[in-house]
């Protein structure tokens, strides 16, 4: 009777388990986190790096897929990734900044587990922590649409990644050494792309033996004879190019002249991704002789225009549909330069890469292609920032047109204005400020210590408007609504340009103009397709006005993406609640969480309780915390893994563990005697 009993509950969990395996997949990623050395301006200089690699490898997956990351940490100092512009949908807990999670300490390892949920488009990620991302650590991020869901344009031939961004020689302790001293980072040492420095378009500003960027790809048929055997053939260019003017010379070979031939060439199309990874430095970027067609921004389709260039704000990222219909007599330049400076002192900081056809007969040369002449005038910037346009008609991550959510006819619940000023002194040290208040980054993280009822670990008292005494540090948070709708004027009284970030949501950009914002100024807001997106740039002597819907429990970094004016303290968080407690709208804490601060005593060392599980339903989790001895490193690195318990697959080398299958998802670890 046991055993038929026994062999009914195996049918039973199959069952189950095949069911799930059917729902949103898991992707899988390990990440060894660590210091290499290379020479991106021909200096060589130490960078963090992922997996051995300058930048780090990009995170491919699809709508609804549920994310793992295993991160060790083999830096000398505390880590933290967080996703820019992936919402974390009900767990604030993997957004990866101080907030809301303790730190990875050196020499252990730390999973991160979340879903991306309803969300599609182009992202990137980065250390959070100590101006690290100015050494790197970065990558892309790509959420692609589920199957059933159409792209609002035709499949690309090809889908590339475009990391560029302002780099110093100096690392970033030496930055934050220097930030911390009360003094400027000064002029950038150049711009990578893709980590590597400049392509040589000038001997004069590019030294020799610099490592530059190759963009390969594919032109399709511009320049090849196009031939014709057969009335089918032309059939079928006819009906793909909508032309059926064709003259068959009965079976015979059927070659057309150059000109009409580039009428019906198959030219290929790439989705270029470009993301503005740098420190600080708005950059304008552009492809010599190629238009951008404006296709998507942070997971949101766009209406679809031509740009000969575009300013890519830091933080922010685009998807442009990039057509080679050029000639192949020689390569082309892509550029990215700085915006917004004295261009002739500026000039040696300019990234060049280069776009190279797969038929190219020749290098690039000649001068770059030109940025905009507006040095002194943001006015054709803001222009430019206002053309993009939601497509409200497009399908997103969901059926549905991304229109449908009547952003416009929503009334607001809540109004925050949030000023930025120049730097300040504070209690002899310089600050930088959100409507005066500096904020201090908490000891015991804000989600942390509302779970364990921690009291003084923040103030929920942030201002709906600049504080009109004295700046101030402390650790001061806005009280979101839960169903809110928050109306958020950034106003950059600086003399520089800002990005500003929202950790959680997609915002709503409705307005933007020089001056300063006034409540006449809603009367020039866009209420019906003003792009959504995550990060928005502020030009200096000027407001942007953003709309955010707060459906999204837990707490929610409110940045610059300018690292330098982030590490010294322009952000604060919005905490977003749910007063009836339920697991539909935040899921419970994570059994891996870190702990630290107030809560210190709680983290768990012991070398020899190495091994516990945390059942997902699907899988189990197996999570270790390594001691300070580094001789265990890869064991407990290997064992933070997925394991598909109930077909008993550990995925780890033999030599690290044994896995035997006692009854139905159990099992048992052996390792030099630690178990």
């Amino acid at each position: 009777m046991a055993s038929y009993i026994l062999s009914w509950f195996f049918i039973y969990i199959c069952f189950f388990t095949s069911l799930c395996l059917a729902d949103d997949p898991f992707v899988n990623y390990d990440f060894v986190v660590s210091y290499i050395t290379a020479s991106p301006l021909g200096v060589p200089q130490q960078v963090i790096a992922i997996n051995g690699k300058f930048p780090g490898p990009i995170v491919n997956v699809t709508t609804n897929n549920h994310v793992v990351v295993n991160v060790k940490n083999k830096l000398d100092e505390n880590l933290l990734l967080t996703w820019n512009g992936i919402q974390q949908r009900r767990v604030s807990w993997q957004d990866g900044v101080l907030g809301t999670t303790c730190p990875i300490p050196p020499k252990w390892n730390w999973t991160y587990q979340f879903q991306v949920k309803d969300q599609i488009g182009s992202f990137f990620y980065f250390p959070s922590l100590n101006f690290q991302r100015a050494s790197g650590g970065f990558g892309g991020f790509i959420i692609n649409n589920r199957d059933i869901i159409p792209i609002p344009f035709a499949t690309p031939d090809g889908d590339i990644t475009i990391l560029i961004g302002d780099w110093y020689t100096r690392n970033h302790t030496a930055l934050r050494t220097t930030l911390s001293a009360g003094k400027d980072l000064g002029m950038p040492d150049g711009v990578l792309i893709n980590g590597k420095g400049p392509y040589q378009y000038n001997s004069t500003l590019v030294p020799d033996g610099i490592d530059y960027e190759t963009i390969d790809v594919h032109p399709g048929y511009p320049n090849y004879p196009l031939l014709c055997h057969s009335e089918d053939d032309v059939a079928v260019m006819g009906s793909k190019f909508s032309f059926v003017a064709f003259a068959i010379l009965g079976k015979s070979l059927l070659t057309l002249p150059s000109p009409v031939l580039n009428l019906f060439a198959v030219r290929k199309t790439y989705r270029l991704r470009v993301h503005n990874v740098g420190v600080s430095t708005s950059l304008n970027f552009r492809i010599q002789n190629h238009n951008l067609l404006l296709a998507e921004t942070e997971g949101s389709y766009t209406v679809q225009q031509n740009y000969t260039n575009l300013d890519i704000h830091v933080g922010q990222s685009y998807s442009f549909l990039v057509t080679m219909d050029q000639n192949a007599s020689s390569d082309y330049y892509v550029v990215a330069s700085p915006r917004f400076v004295n261009e002739s002192i500026w000039q040696r900081v300019t990234g060049v890469a280069i776009l190279h056809y797969s038929n190219s007969k020749g290098k690039a040369s000649g001068p770059l292609p030109d940025p905009p002449n507006d040095q002194y005038d943001k006015t054709f910037s803001m222009n430019q920032a206002r053309s993009i346009r939601w497509n409200v008609s497009a399908s997103g991550a969901r059926p549905n047109p991304q229109g449908s959510f009547q952003y416009g006819s929503i009334n607001v619940t809540e109004v925050y204005v949030l000023q930025n000023k120049p730097a300040v002194t504070i209690n002899g040290k310089k600050r930088t400020t959100l409507s005066g208040i500096s904020f201090v980054n908490p000891g015991t993280p804000i989600r942390l210590a509302d779970q364990f009822k921690v009291k003084g670990a923040y103030k929920l008292n942030f201002p709906s408007r600049p504080i009109t005494g004295p700046p101030r540090m402390e650790t001061s948070v806005i009280n979101g609504t839960y169903k809110g709708f928050m109306e958020v004027i950034l106003q950059n009284n600086d003399t520089k340009m800002q990005s500003y970030h929202v950790d959680g949501y997609a915002f709503f950009v409705v307005g933007m103009d020089f001056g300063e914002w006034t409540e006449n100024s809603r009367g020039t807001y866009n209420k019906w397709d003003g792009i959504a997106r995550s990060t928005i740039q502020v030009f200096p002597g000027a407001w942007t006005a953003i709309l955010i819907s707060l459906d999204n429990v837990g707490v929610w970094n409110v940045r610059t993406d300018n690292l330098d004016s982030w590490y010294l303290g322009q952000e604060t968080y919005v905490r977003v609640v749910n007063p009836e407690v339920n697991n539909k709208t935040e899921f419970p804490m994570p059994d891996n969480a870190l702990f630290c601060g107030a809560l210190s005593k709680l983290q768990k060392y012991a070398p020899k309780n190495l091994f516990r599980s945390i059942n997902h339903g699907k899988y189990i989790t197996t999570l270790i915390q390594s001691s300070d001895d580094d001789i265990y490193g890869d064991f407990y690195f290997a064992l933070n893994r997925m394991l598909l318990c109930c077909l008993c697959e550990t995925g780890l080398p033999s030599e690290f563990c044994v896995c035997e299958c006692v009854g139905v998802c159990n099992f048992r670890l052996v390792h030099m005697n630690l178990c």
